[in-house]
Order: structure tokens, then sequence, then C-alpha cells
């Protein structure tokens, strides 16, 4: 009897210990990647991951044509170029004038992941700063640019912090999260929230909510071509990704405080869309590019209740020359969305 009651606690035990880890596993199956989840809490959250981008196009594998002169002494100082080292990267957006970021601009925090020399990056960085600060066995370096101060720390083999928000907080936050192994729990508000409804595979995505108090010019940052962001209403979230199958598949859910609110995007949507799908656009000068217009026709956008979904399916040939050749250009005029009535702009929705 005694020998029986022992294997049973033993078996006990190891389906305690199994089962910790089938949800250990699930957790992190379902979370953010690592890199977001080192990320402070902010008003917009970016991710790319770069390595399936390279297995299908030719970013990396040639240099840049006229590097500027500051990239070219960075890379010969650090050996590092972003299109060929560069892994992964995740950035905070942090709009301006919210409780987030009180100061008169966005700022930004990011980790980036990819293979670079460590000591020639710490000695790159040590000549850049202009003091170095310690904390917590990390140091941090303190570089000014461009008139503001921009905090860089390097947490391990191969994945740096940045931070150009004021005071130390958002890099004394991504150092401890680094600590902590990036628990699958921890990370921006947004990724806990809306991450589940990014599609498996996605090689890029944003999640942003648009602050209520926001003007449609503070929406550049969510790196949408033209004036689009001035389409996304005040108080409203977007989860934006793109994943490589067959094609290259762009989707985007726009979340709004009401059926009619979504109604109303979606219709504006639609017009902006129709325009949209007239421009004959060339990435060569050879004329219309029939993979620009595969891509352009296949934009739409349904409504269901206080969502409004956005879709596109982009050949690879298209997503090739985008990333390996200049980007396409849009006028500001082609591109500039149809406006909402004055009245509606003039108060918060």
């Amino acid at each position: 009897m005694r020998h029986r009651r022992r294997n049973l606690w033993i078996a006990l035990a190891v389906l305690l210990v199994l089962g910790a880890i089938v949800l250990a596993v699930l957790l992190r199956q379902r979370a953010a990647p690592d890199a977001v989840r080192l990320l402070p809490n902010a008003e917009a959250v970016l991710y790319v991951n770069l390595e399936p981008v390279r297995l299908l196009t030719d970013l990396g594998k040639n240099p840049p044509k006229h590097p500027k002169p500051e990239y070219q002494d960075f890379v010969h100082q650090t050996g590092f170029e972003f299109e060929r080292d560069l892994n992964r990267a995740a950035l905070a957006i942090h709009y301006a004038h919210t409780p987030d970021n009180p100061s008169a601009e966005t700022r930004y925090s990011e980790i980036m992941q990819g293979q670079f020399d460590s000591q020639r990056v710490t000695d790159y960085l040590r000549k850049q700063a202009s003091s170095v600060e310690r904390y917590d066995d990390f140091d941090i370096y303190i570089i000014p640019l461009e008139g503001r101060t921009v905090r860089v720390a390097l947490l391990g083999i191969g994945t740096a912090a940045a931070s150009n928000r004021d005071g130390t907080e958002a890099i004394h936050g991504m150092i401890d999260r680094y600590k902590r192994a990036a628990l699958p729990f921890s990370g921006p508000d947004l990724a806990r929230d809306y991450y589940k409804r990014v599609p498996l595979g996605s090689v890029v995505w944003t999640i942003a909510r648009i602050p209520q108090d926001s003007a449609p010019q503070d929406r550049s940052e969510l790196l949408l071509p033209g004036s689009w962001s001035s389409l996304l209403p005040r108080g409203s979230t977007v989860i934006a990704s793109a994943r490589p199958l067959n094609e290259v598949y762009l989707r985007a859910q726009v979340i709004l405080q009401s059926e009619t609110q979504a109604s109303s995007f979606a219709d504006r949507v639609s017009t902006f869309l129709a325009l949209f799908k007239t421009i004959d656009v060339s990435l060569d000068g050879g004329g219309p590019d029939p993979d620009v217009k595969k891509a352009f026709d296949s934009f739409a956008v349904r409504q269901d209740g206080n969502e409004a979904t956005l879709t596109a399916s982009v050949p690879f040939a298209f997503f090739k020359k985008i990333v390996s050749q200049t980007p396409v250009e849009f006028g500001s005029e082609t591109t500039k969305p149809p406006q909402a009535p004055s009245s509606a702009t003039s108060h918060k929705p």
C-alpha cells in the first residue's frame, strides 16, 4: 500500500510538471514575440521579421548604392548593415501630448535583434555618447542626436534596446523585462490585448490605438502611404499585418466605437479605394505595371458591426520590387483621401 501511494504521488508530480510545461508552451505560442514583450507601453507597436523577407527577396544581398556618409561611417566602424544583419525589430511609438509622452513630438522605443560584433558596436557607442550610465549591470549610452537624447543599451548577444523618450523610465523598463526573460504576459498592453488577432505567420504587423485628442497630421507614424492615416478616427484601434503564403496577404482590422462610425469609415475607405484603383503606377518608368495593378485591384473593405476590415493580396513579384528596388512614390494629391465633413472633424467622435 505504501509503495502504491508513493508511485501515485510520483505520477501526480510528473503530471503537474508536464502540465506546467504544456501551459508555458501554449502561453509562448500565443504571446507576442520576445522583442515586443521587452517594449514599454505605447500608443502603437510595430514588429518586423526580416529573416523570411530576405528569403523571398534580394534584401541584404547587395549593399546600398548611395548610403549617407553617417550611415557609411556607422557600417565602417561597426560592420553592421541593417539590410543584411538586422533580423527582427520591435518599435513602440509614443504619440505626442499623451500621458505616456507629454512632450510636443512623437518619441520611440525599440528593440533590435540581429548579428553584430558587440565589441565594435560598444566602441562606436562610446565614441558617440556624451556619458555612460550604469544600471543593474548594464551600460546605457546617452547620445545627443538632433536636439534629443537617445539612450542605447546592449542587452545580450545580438539584442539592443534604444529609446529617445525623456527620462530613463523606458530604457530601464526594457532592461528589467530582459532580465525577467520577457515573460509571456509581459510587454505593452496593446500587444497583450490584441496580438491574438494578428494572423499566424505575419512577418510585419502593427497594433495602434489612435488617441482621442490626436489630429490627422499626428498619425503619419502608422507608416501608411500618402494621407491614409487621416482616415482613422480618434479612439479607434487598428491591427494591420502582412503574411506571405502563395501571395503576400495584407489585412487591417479597425475597431471603432460604434456601428455608425464603422459604416462611415468603411464608406470613406471605399471611396478612396475606388479613386486609388484608377491610378497607373510604374516602378521602372516603363508604363503601368501589371503586378501593381493586380495588387491595387485586390483592395477591399467590409464592415462587421463596429469593425471594418481591409484586405489585399500582393503578388510576390510586386513584393520583391517594393523591397528590392526604389519604393513606389505616390503624389500627395492623388493619394489624399476624402475628408469627413468639417462638422465631424471639429468634434471628437
